[in-house]
């Protein structure tokens, strides 16, 4: 049962966001500091706003509400979706999806938002930046590689492209060490554990105690694997659907293919790992899924070894689940 007098669903836009209460029905705001304000002047006491994540719009105005005292849930888009295909809703708008927020918040057990620190926020907004010009950076080695492949190159184009690559360079560079030196003033017994592991490097454990808080927002590393998309989803049903067992893949991709990365690493190094990844591959389990494992057990290696405040130790890691 919903214990809030009252629950009010979130769906924002560029300009506007609309809110549906569970008692006072609809109503629309300028997405701006004046409509934030007209809406907490609207909101009862012992009530619960509850919004999807997406992306830049909800952050807003979550910050705005947690700061003044309002109880907060940002829900994964996917799960609305879901709820909302489970309805079989036939009209799509923006009253209607703030209804539908609202009816689901009304039913579920919603998680509540915890605001994020302005080092952790400025974190975020860097690694989105980094990963940006990484991307940035890769196309422009494809450019210049297929330039080259042509045999009779234009100089102006390369000389272009060589360019651009040396700016990605000095500004990958400059953000990563922004980020260090934030991390470091916040975390840095965390960071010093984290890399202690064999196979996660510098910039997984960085984005992993951005993205977790410091491991603050999962209390088991079962949590924190479904965060990540990291689990597997099995498909069976009768006698007839045999489906192969995949991961999720319902998470933060950028750190599933950070960790993915890490189990190559993890696999020479980590003997729990080496141990994981060669029992699957002597099963006659492809490599690929050998990987996967490794990179769960690298999260679960992480997890503990950040909640125990211990370093990275080979007779401790090695009665960790597997």
């Amino acid at each position: 049962m919903n214990k809030y007098k009252e629950t009010f669903g979130v769906d924002i836009s560029k300009d506007v966001f609309d809110v549906y209460g569970s008692k006072s029905g609809h109503d629309q705001f300028k997405n701006d500091e004046s409509g934030f304000k007209q809406l907490l002047k609207s909101l009862p006491e012992s009530c619960i706003v509850a919004m999807e994540a997406t992306g830049y719009y909800h952050y807003r105005l979550a910050q705005f509400l947690y700061k003044n005292g309002v109880l907060v849930s940002v829900i994964n888009p996917l799960s609305i979706k879901r709820f909302i295909q489970m309805k079989l809703a036939k009209i799509k708008t923006d009253k209607s999806d703030s209804k539908a927020i609202c009816e689901y918040a009304l039913i579920n057990d919603v998680p509540i938002y915890d605001a994020l620190t302005d080092v952790q926020s400025e974190c975020l907004q860097l690694f989105r930046l980094l990963d940006t010009y990484l991307k940035q950076r890769t196309a422009t080695k494809n450019k210049m590689h297929g330039e080259e492949a042509l045999g009779l190159p234009s100089k102006f184009v390369y000389r272009s492209l060589r360019r651009n690559k040396k700016q990605l360079d000095k500004e990958i560079k400059s953000i990563e060490e922004k980020l260090l030196s934030l991390v470091k003033e916040d975390q840095q017994h965390q960071l010093t554990l984290l890399t202690s592991i064999p196979g996660i490097g510098q910039k997984t454990a960085l984005f992993l105690i951005v993205v977790t808080d410091g491991f603050s927002k999962f209390e088991n590393a079962a949590q924190l694997c479904s965060y990540v998309g990291i689990t597997p989803t099995i498909r069976e049903s009768g006698s007839s659907v045999r489906g192969r067992a995949r991961i999720s893949k319902v998470g933060n991709r950028k750190l599933r293919n950070l960790l993915f990365l890490c189990s190559f690493n993890a696999c020479k190094y980590n003997k729990a790992c080496r141990e994981l990844y060669e029992r699957i591959v002597n099963k006659g389990k492809s490599k690929k899924l050998a990987l996967i494992a490794v990179a769960n057990k690298l999260l679960k290696q992480c997890f503990a070894i950040a909640k125990s405040g211990r370093p990275y130790d080979e007779t401790y890691v090695s009665i960790l689940p597997r």
